[in-house]
Formats: structure tokens, sequence, C-alpha cells
């Protein structure tokens, strides 16, 4: 629409007016000139009532930084400027009155934004162009969340929550990469299982067996750091990777999870499961040549808890 005269514009209105996509007209101070059904439908308010008006006192909502910015090369280089929702959901925040996706707050907008010639060819005035896509990204933010919770379901363990066994494996796979890239860094592997775990389950049965794990695998995440990964290896038994620590602070996260939980029992059917875990810490050390052999090394060191008499934190050393 570039090199319509704004008079020109008017007897388009009676087009506009009946299609479905809104038309604001703004001049340089960013008072309103046109203002069509749409537009009155979606923003409760008349023509007569904006016209004049300047937008930013109408609506507050909209950034003025942001929409000066983006006119600024409609205005310098006669040229149209799109803004599609999944960058900006919306520029105006009109509700959403769409049967199918009458779930969502608002509309979901695409915006163009067009110059409008005046009689010497100069732009006075900008066109702003607002269409409905509430369906379209409604539709498409489904879509992303399904494929994000089938990620999520993918890389999960089930019964814990934790990481299964195969993503566990990808992460410690690209924590070794990034240690032998930066020497400089640290990482430790925890490998903890809990003890005479078979006595549970012929004890109280398989269920209160979940019950522990799920309680174990509680006892991990609370301990764990934002920055940590916890996962389960399978079975009873446990990992953790403790980015950013050395021996030391594995030793001490190890023996912090430790005591957590011989200090606290597991509810079950009225009664009280009381139990214990072994720990194997293994700091990642340059002789370390891949994650077989680092994994190998934590077993080694929960191996030695086991035989040390249980409920205790072994350190691998060489």
């Amino acid at each position: 629409m570039s090199g319509v005269d704004l008079g020109e514009l008017h007897w388009m209105m009676g087009l506009l007016q009946n299609i479905d996509v809104g038309l604001c007209v703004l001049d340089r101070d960013f008072r309103i000139h046109l203002w069509n059904s749409f537009m009155e439908n979606h923003s409760a308010r008349k023509a007569q009532d904006v016209k004049e008006k300047v937008l930013f006192d109408l609506f507050p909502e909209i950034d003025r930084d942001w929409l000066k910015q983006k006119l600024r090369p409609v205005r310098q280089l006669h040229t149209q400027v799109f803004t599609h929702w999944e960058q900006r959901p919306y520029l105006f925040r009109f509700a959403s009155y769409r049967p199918i996706t009458g779930r969502v707050d608002f509309m979901y907008q695409n915006v163009t934004m067009i110059p409008l010639s005046s009689t010497h060819a100069e732009i006075e005035y900008v066109g702003i162009l607002v269409y409905d896509v509430t369906d379209v990204a409604v539709n498409r933010l489904a879509v992303l969340a399904a494929n994000r919770e089938l990620e999520r379901l993918s890389r999960t363990d089930r019964l814990t929550q934790l990481y299964n066994r195969g993503y566990w494996e990808e992460c410690l796979q690209r924590e070794f990469k990034r240690v032998q890239r930066n020497r400089a860094m640290v990482a430790t592997l925890v490998m903890f299982d809990i003890d005479h775990f078979k006595r549970v389950n012929d004890s109280y049965g398989h269920p209160a067996g979940d019950e522990v794990i799920r309680a174990t695998a509680s006892a991990l995440m609370q301990q764990l750091r934002e920055t940590d990964i916890g996962g389960r290896y399978g079975g009873e038994e446990f990992t953790a990777i403790l980015v950013g620590a050395d021996a030391q602070g594995g030793m001490i996260f190890a023996e912090r999870l430790r005591q957590f939980v011989a200090e606290h029992t597991v509810m079950y059917e009225g009664g009280e499961i009381a139990y214990s875990i072994s720990l194997g810490v293994a700091p990642l050390t340059e002789d370390v040549e891949d994650i077989k052999t680092w994994i190998m090394r934590a077993d080694q060191a929960l191996y030695r808890s086991k035989e040390g008499g249980r409920n205790q934190v072994t350190l691998f050393e060489t």
C-alpha cells in the first residue's frame, strides 16, 4: 500500500470495514487517524473516541520504545515491517474470543506496518495491520508442548522422575568432554545404592520397595544443586554428576546424602521402613580415559563401601 494517498484510503475503508483484519493509521506524533471495525470490536473503543488521540495514552501497555524502533525504517526507508507472534505475541492486548481457542487470555497477532505517502510523496502516516492468528499460535504451541513432554518422558525414569540411564549417560559424556576441553574445570561422579534392598522387598513387598526407591530419589533431588545431574542407574542404584565439584566436594555431598537417608524413614501402610545407602565417589582426573572408566571407578568405590560394612562413603583411590 506504499504510495496510497490518505484521501484514497477513506473509500477503501468500506472494503476494510468488513475484512477480519485490524487497521490503524498513525501520524508522526502517533495520533490515530483511522480505526476500522475490527479494532473497534476488539478494543471496545469507537473510531470517534480514538481519533486524534495519542496511541500510547489509550494503550499504555504498548512498548513505546519498541514501536518507535520498528517504525523507523517504515518512515525513513519507505519499507514494510513485519512482526510475528513468535517474536512478540501481540501489539494490542485484545481478549481472545475464538471458540476453538477460548482457553487463552489474549489474541495472538501478526502485525504489518506500512508506509502511507502523502501527496508530496512524504511518509506522514503509517498503517498498522493486525491479523488474528490465535488459532494458529495455540495449535503451534500445543504441538511444541507435546513434543517437549515426549522428549521429557523419553529421558525420564518413570518410577523416580530422575533421568533414566540412557539420558544420564549422555549427560556424563558431555561433562567428560567439557572437562577434557578445559582442564581447569572439575567434576565428580557419585554412585550409590540401597543397602539390603532385597530384604526390604522380601519383608514388606515390592510396592514397599518401590516406595523406598522413590524416597531415595527424592532425597537425592533435595541434595543436588541446580547444576548437578541426578539419575537412576538401574534397580536400586543411583548416580549423581557433580558439576564443578572436586573430590572433597564429592565426599561432602555424599556424606550429607548418606546421613540424610539414615535419619529418615519411609512410611508405608502404617509402618516405618528404616534403611541406609552406600556410596562411591570418583573425581574426574586426567588418567580417566573415558566415561566407562569413570563409571567403573565410582562403582569400585561403592563396592568397597559395601565390603566395609555398608552405610558409608568411599573415595576411589588408585
